[in-house]
């Protein structure tokens, strides 16, 4: 295991019931990118007529969280690494729960575009915030499954979006508000589980309040803990991520994560029409949405016990691989019966939901922790403009080059997010967060420990 003499106590201590009570607090912002991304689509079915949207505005409505995310991943990730992990950890659910319900009062599309933006960088924030918090607690060997099950969270709250517009949807013409507000009753429960979340002592150490730290070692792992086990190389964080290693690692992460996420929001924001256009669900476009949405939580099932065993890497090339056959075949048989095509995207959900969590924990694992927030807040923000502007163009062209296209676009998509893999992955399964800086010189062939 590369690195395994620079294991400090944090990575040598037993898992315990403090580990599993952050990753659930942590786990609250990704179940609520989730359950906003899907809620738009399933609220648009009353939106859409109530507000009189075209086109250009119904992209626009369905992408403007996602544009938001980019800002909120570039902007807070850097004032995470500035100003602290808990102070962020809070804050920004107490914005996101009071957007959330402003939502529910639009008159006009341009103040639903500008509010969901709001709410998509208050969720950007939670990605860097959450996960480096996290990541800087967690023993090396249990980190891949804890920081995996933050992003597994994306697929429980999708879930749970899809269930309760199905719910919402029986209040009628109006029931698009309460489906827009709703996001806010988790935003709430996930402040109240945070408050008492103690702050990273790597993050304290490294802006030398050492006697917080101290305390903050002691009280979880015990007397005889010593916090200068935590201490990394130092690295300002220009040099730490604009060297050539640093640069090479953003690109691995970056091309993975838009692949994983331009299929993934295009099938959640837009689920009941594309499911529509292939004859699935044409009398309730709610049911199939929610089978979709809970078979990519039960494809995190085997693959949050993949990844700590076999690797990063090799669990992103065999779903990448799966997911590129899946969306050829539907472009290929966009005729063929409905009940095989939903067997083809319920594929898709599975592989999806086995690996999309990685994009979480890699650069988590590939960066130092002065700029380990920056760092997954800049892959975030750069995920979310493919994302962004495929869902925008989306709704254009299904209507003017069909189903075929949009699935021919979604292979080419995952078939790139295969090559980067494996032009540029490098594996960091077991490695210690102080093992290997950016920057640093990696062991063994192609910088893979």
């Amino acid at each position: 295991m590369a690195g395994h003499d620079a294991q400090s106590f944090i990575d040598r201590a037993p898992l315990t019931r403090f580990h599993l009570k952050l990753t659930l607090f942590s786990a609250g912002g990704p179940l609520l990118d989730g359950y906003a991304v899907t809620i738009i689509g399933l609220a648009l079915l009353t939106l859409a007529p109530a507000l009189h949207l075209d086109a250009t505005q119904t992209g626009l409505t369905a992408a403007a969280a996602l544009a938001g995310i980019l800002v909120g991943g570039l902007v807070f990730g850097r004032l995470t690494d500035r100003i602290g992990r808990k102070v962020m950890y809070i804050a920004n659910l107490v914005a996101l729960s009071a957007v959330s319900i402003l939502c529910a009062f639009v008159v006009d599309a341009w103040q639903l575009i500008a509010l969901r933006f709001v709410l998509g960088i208050m969720i950007g924030a939670d990605y860097p915030i959450a996960s480096s918090l996290l990541a800087e607690f967690v023993p090396s060997r249990h980190r891949g499954r804890l920081l995996g099950a933050l992003f597994a969270a994306f697929g429980v709250g999708a879930a749970l979006a899809a269930g309760a517009g199905w719910a919402l949807s029986a209040l009628g013409p109006d029931a698009w508000r309460w489906m827009l507000a709703s996001p806010a009753v988790i935003g709430v429960v996930t402040l109240v589980l945070r408050l008492n979340a103690p702050e990273s002592p790597r993050w304290l150490l490294n802006h030398g309040r050492r006697d917080e730290a101290e305390r903050v070692v002691r009280k979880i792992w015990g007397p005889d803990a010593r916090v200068d086990e935590l201490r990394e190389p130092e690295s300002a964080p220009s040099t730490a991520l604009l060297n050539r290693r640093s640069v090479r690692r953003m690109a691995f992460v970056s091309a993975f994560f838009i692949a994983h996420v331009v299929p993934l929001f295009a099938v959640y924001s837009f689920g009941p029409t594309l499911l529509h256009r292939l004859g699935i669900g044409t009398d309730s476009p709610y049911l199939p949405e929610v089978i979709i949405a809970l078979l990519f939580v039960v494809g995190s099932v085997p693959g949050l016990w993949l990844v700590d065993r076999i690797g990063r890497i090799p669990l992103l090339v065999g779903t990448f691989a799966i997911m590129v056959v899946v969306f050829a075949f539907i472009a290929l048989a966009p005729a063929a019966p409905p009940g095989l095509l939903f067997a083809a995207l319920a594929l898709f959900a599975i592989a999806s939901g086995a690996s999309n969590f990685i994009e979480i924990i890699v650069p988590n694992e590939l960066f130092p922790t002065s700029v380990r927030a920056t760092a997954t807040g800049i892959v975030v923000a750069v995920s979310r403009i493919g994302a962004a502007i495929s869902t925008f163009l989306l709704p254009t062209v299904l209507a003017g080059l069909g189903t075929s296209a949009v699935m021919w676009f979604l292979a080419a998509v995952n078939a790139a997010g295969l090559l980067g893999t494996v032009v540029l992955g490098e594996e960091t399964m077991g490695r210690p967060l102080s093992a290997l800086p950016a920057g640093a010189r990696l062991p063994g062939r192609g910088g893979r420990g």
